[in-house]
């Protein structure tokens, strides 16, 4: 293949991801193997036609509600040096009868409007609605374009609007059915945990340790600011209470004593000693190898 031709303007589904994923509906439902090579391209693109683009508008169900303003614009750039390699697919609006709905390629859509196309090349589906939610789900899946909690409410769609059950959705998308319910748990976390999820500066892995705290937004500014992965945020809790029963029974002089060492060694400092007549333990804290090593050669440093 063309070097130049790779990609399609970045929107065709890459092949290895879609046999490692094993799903066998979205795109390839609808043109068969036709995305596969340039060959085939030329095929789906004989079969389409030029649509204006004023003519053709966004599905408002569509799961995918973020995209990134740069590479928007980098496929802008992209589509006006080559065109649109690849037609994007819509469907006839039943109420205008020269207006269209996107089914597939709203990314190609919106960047074709930065590169003030008048019109875009389009192949024409007949497709229900439920079906194109689900080629729309699984086709931003396949890509991974989805955030969790796009996918999250996508899921939710599918199975409030359309009584789609959680199996079906399983077997579409190729994920367990566990991992549909707990990405539709996610859609319970307080907004502005949210928000972090879509911002992606949290996992959807964080999120559903998030679930099972007291307070997930302050559990989740602690994550960022600490920068805690999904396995020790899944413990946030258990240390808080840790710590809260560590503090009721310190006395004040040693809560002072940790604070003037804390402050003489720039770390965090424990001092677990309960009575004259038992032994005691004192715990520097570090988060990485250089702070460990900081903290060796001060201790090591010849007085």
């Amino acid at each position: 293949m063309n070097k130049d031709n790779e990609g399609f303007n970045d929107e065709t589904p890459d092949k290895s991801t879609t046999q490692k994923k094993g799903l066998g509906r979205g795109l390839s439902a609808l043109l068969g193997n036709d995305a596969e090579d340039l060959k085939d391209l030329q095929k789906i693109k004989a079969s389409s036609r030029d649509i204006p683009i004023e003519n053709i508008f966004a599905n408002p169900n569509q799961p995918r509600k973020y995209f990134d303003k740069k590479e928007l614009d980098n496929l802008a750039e992209s589509i006006n040096r080559k065109g649109i390699l690849q037609p994007i697919i819509v469907r006839q609006l039943s109420n205008e009868k020269d207006h269209f709905e996107i089914i597939a390629g709203e990314r190609r859509w919106r960047a074709a409007q930065l590169a003030k196309l008048e019109k875009v090349p389009a192949t024409i589906k007949h497709i229900n609605e439920t079906e194109l939610l689900e080629i729309s789900i699984i086709e931003n899946i396949q890509r991974e374009n989805l955030n969790p909690i796009e996918e999250a409410e996508a899921y939710k769609n599918l199975i409030s609007l359309h009584s789609v059950t959680q199996e079906k959705i399983s077997k579409e998308v190729g994920k367990s059915r566990s991992h549909i319910a707990n990405t539709i748990r996610l859609l319970n976390l307080p907004t502005e945990v949210k928000s972090l999820l879509v911002e992606g500066k949290i996992s959807a892995g964080h999120g559903r340790a998030l679930l099972k705290t007291k307070d997930p937004i302050e559990s989740a500014r602690k994550i960022i600011d600490e920068g805690l992965n999904v396995r020790s945020s899944e413990k946030i809790d258990s240390n808080t209470k840790k710590e809260n029963k560590l503090d009721k029974s310190k006395d004040a002089n040693t809560i002072a004593l940790e604070k003037d060492i804390s402050q003489a060694l720039g770390y965090s400092v424990d001092i677990d000693y309960i009575s004259d007549d038992k032994e005691g333990k004192i715990k520097i804290i570090f988060k990485n190898l250089d702070q460990l090593d900081d903290i060796v050669h001060r201790l090591l440093r010849p007085r």
